[in-house]
């Protein structure tokens, strides 16, 4: 063997948890299984596991005749599908430095972290995300790399970068002084005009990204003055969402303001994201269209945590925080109570990576049930993903991602916080609440 594939070859072996070897046949042992469907426990359930996917499942504890396999017995455990959040940012991270880090720091220095989060992102039992915005299709080549084995983390969609408008939310040249600003266009996702939407969409394409996100209101943490103006116009957003679907790619839009909201729905986007001003009209329209709502309420309560620490954002950001932190979880309860359909995400990376599970106890706490909220990060968000029939519940045929927490997560949903045992794709990447290595 050559050396560079003998290189390769070692750090896949390192890369990759022991169960990765193991043999071709698992059976879990589970003693309440939670049905994603139905939002209820089953009562104790035998899932085999072979070639990556649930191959059959029975109630009560068997053992499947012939052949060596291995079984794990998860005693006192709920089994849940792999969750899925519908909304994170693996390449970077919430920090003070933040915005000086990037005149700093390389791709390499993003990219690098990147797969720290990743691990964290899996091990806190989040088996699928999409990724929604980053910079320099680093997230593109961190999906490739746990695709080929090189790295763990959990199975990932990626939007690339956000589009959006000149010094608007998808900008990331909003602050800097002129002489560094330029003028960034359609292949950096920045566009003014259907035109430049084709091509951007088009660049995206080329560039190997899932889906699309668009940025049609202003945000949080951009040095720009407003949180919820309209940024993209109706004739913008129908080319953009029009190219998008010729293409195979769902939409999602960062939208806090409510007539941003009203645009972009009426446009055809799949989702809308954070939805901070959403009016009762919206929730409405929503409702008629089939678009879904993910609410992120640990992003503002994070930002507005923070916009209370003297210097941790710059004081244009930390004021669009503290206006935006106490109203996302009001909006998500109003949502849920008027129907609007809601796949679960968080925003991860605006707050630290790994404590996903946080945004369970947060949608507890705008009066969304506990068994929904479980449905938000499992059906709904694979019925987001268009990946219904490999993910979102534990049946026959689906990916073997399984999850297991101790306890009853319909009568606890804290017990999310603390998942115990991780397996995507058939493989163990933790158990017993350790790291498998």
């Amino acid at each position: 063997m050559k050396m560079q594939g003998l290189c390769a070859a070692v750090l896949l072996s390192l890369a990759l948890p022991v169960a990765a070897i193991a043999a071709e046949t698992t059976v879990l042992h589970c003693d309440q299984v939670f049905d994603a469907k139905r939002g209820k426990l089953t009562g104790e359930m035998t899932l085999v596991i072979e070639d990556g996917r649930i191959n059959a499942m029975s109630a009560g504890h068997s053992d499947p005749a012939g052949g060596a396999a291995r079984t794990i017995n998860l005693k006192g455990m709920t089994c849940l599908p792999g969750l899925i959040d519908s909304h994170v940012h693996l390449t970077g991270e919430t920090s003070p430095t933040g915005y000086t880090d990037q005149f700093r720091w390389n791709v390499a220095d993003y990219a690098i972290r990147s797969t720290v989060y990743a691990r964290r992102t899996l091990e806190a039992g989040f088996t699928t995300v999409r990724n929604l915005g980053d910079g320099d299709n680093a997230s593109i080549s961190l999906r490739n790399a746990i695709n080929q084995g090189v790295v763990p983390g959990p199975r990932i969609y990626t939007a690339g970068s956000a589009i959006g408008s000149t010094g608007g939310h998808a900008d990331g040249t909003d602050g800097y002084r002129a002489d560094l600003q330029g003028d960034p266009g359609p292949k950096l996702g920045i566009i003014n005009g259907p035109d430049d939407a084709w091509k951007a969409v088009r660049q995206h394409y080329k560039d190997g990204a899932d889906l699309i996100k668009i940025m049609p209101s202003g945000g949080v943490l951009d040095e720009s003055s407003s949180v919820d103006n309209a940024q993209m116009t109706m004739q913008e957003l129908e080319a953009v969402i029009a190219a998008a679907h010729d293409y195979g790619f769902t939409v999602a839009a960062h939208a806090h303001g409510a007539e941003a909201i009203r645009r972009a729905v009426t446009a055809g986007v799949d989702s809308i994201e954070h939805g901070t001003y959403m009016s009762d009209a919206d929730m409405k329209l929503m409702k008629q269209r089939g678009t879904w709502y993910v609410p992120t309420i640990i992003a503002g309560r994070y930002v507005a945590e923070k916009a209370a620490v003297p210097g941790y954002y710059p004081e244009q950001i930390a004021a669009k925080a503290r206006q935006v932190g106490p109203v996302i979880q009001k909006t998500a309860g109003r949502a849920f109570k008027a129907g609007v359909k809601m796949a679960f995400g968080t925003d991860a990376g605006v707050y630290p990576h790994g404590q996903n599970a946080k945004e369970f106890e947060y949608m507890v706490e705008a009066g969304i049930p506990n068994a929904y909220a479980l449905q938000a990060a499992t059906v709904n968000a694979a019925a987001l993903l268009k990946q219904s029939d490999n993910m979102g519940s534990l049946e026959a045929g689906k990916f073997a991602d399984v999850i297991a927490v101790k306890g009853n997560p319909l009568d606890d949903i804290s017990l999310m916080k603390q998942v115990d045992f991780v397996m995507k794709a058939g493989v163990v990447y933790k158990e017993a609440g350790r790291q498998v290595d």
